[in-house]
């Protein structure tokens, strides 16, 4: 799969946050999200492994528990079933890998 950029294909996950899958495969999917500062992703939980990489703005992440600020170049990785949220402290765009693929977003 090649994915070639647009502006199209977005779609609101909550008031704020706005993702596309950009491409995937049989295991992985891989996608943009963007957040409007002070937008939230509630607390919750997944089988999907995720891995990701703050573009730009920052993130204050609750992670099974623990607070971490994500700035542009921070990475991380979300094992499977752990809970966690993420707010939005400045507009930001983020990629993220998910696996098995998240086939709700494709």
């Amino acid at each position: 799969m090649f994915y070639k950029r647009n502006t199209q294909g977005y779609r609101e996950l909550v008031p704020g946050v706005e993702m596309k899958t950009l491409a995937y495969g049989e295991r992985t999917s891989f996608t943009e999200v963007t957040f409007k500062k002070g937008s939230i992703i509630p607390i919750h939980n997944h089988i999907h492994e995720q891995t990701g990489y703050l573009i730009k703005g920052k993130l204050l992440f609750n992670i099974d528990g623990i607070e971490k600020i994500a700035e542009p170049g921070d990475s991380w990785n979300i094992a499977s079933n752990v809970k966690h949220s993420a707010e939005a402290l400045e507009d930001c765009v983020v990629i993220e890998v998910f696996s098995p693929v998240r086939e709700e977003y494709l």
